[in-house]
């Protein structure tokens, strides 16, 4: 659940840090968010649509874990995350966006030790050196929504802004590594530096870097 509101700094985002005990992603700074249960389903009204059973999770999880309500029809799907077949385990991760309301931002003290209501350029530069852990899909999705200055704009540009899936292949360079996403001129092939249009996540010692060429 992918929370903004708009303030005096500008456009604003709540992340929340996990318990840096947990196994996956302990300590790291994300979106609000959980798994889709079965009660979900139910709630869609429909037990095969996940996108619309994913609406009422990211509700449940923000409440859960934020003390925060949303309606679900408020929800605009901004974007999706699939693992690689190859990954050990797998995650097909829905990413909603929707106007904060008024709540008071209460973490749950187990899972999620932290929240902050952060810009999200502000949240990128503590990431370069070091201060702040953000896994690639929220970071990318930082990136994505640092580009614009209030909630409206966010809303009406996010119709279109619809792309595949982001469905990651890993590759090694000397200096880090490189996160490749379809649409990108190397997607699918081993050689980074074919021509053509770039969709790619650097990972490197001197800092993360998303690149996206834009599309028609």
């Amino acid at each position: 659940m992918v929370l903004v509101r708009d303030s005096q700094h500008g456009c604003e985002t709540l992340l929340v840090r996990r318990n840096a005990q947990l196994s996956f992603h302990g300590g790291a700074w994300v979106f609000p968010g959980g798994r889709v249960d079965p009660e979900d389903y139910a709630a869609a009204g429909d037990s095969d649509d996940v996108i619309a059973a994913g609406r009422y999770a990211a509700v449940r999880e923000a409440w859960e874990e934020a003390g925060v309500h949303v309606a679900h029809t408020d929800l605009r799907l901004f974007s999706r995350w699939i693992t690689p077949e190859e990954a050990p385990k797998r995650f097909d991760t829905l990413f909603f966006v929707a106007r904060a309301t008024t709540d008071e931002v209460r973490v749950d003290g187990g899972e999620i030790h932290e929240h902050r209501w952060m810009r999200p350029q502000e949240a990128l530069a503590l990431h370069r050196p070091g201060e702040f852990d953000l896994p690639p899909p929220t970071f990318v999705t930082l990136t994505q929504l640092a580009a614009h200055r209030s909630v409206a704009e966010i809303l009406t540009v996010i119709p279109a802004c619809s792309l595949p899936p982001f469905m990651p292949q890993l590759r090694v360079m000397a200096e880090g590594a490189c996160c490749l996403y379809p649409g990108d001129a190397a997607y699918g092939d081993y050689d980074l530096d074919v021509p053509g249009p770039r969709h790619r996540l650097l990972i490197t010692e001197s800092g993360w870097c998303y690149q996206r060429d834009p599309t028609d």
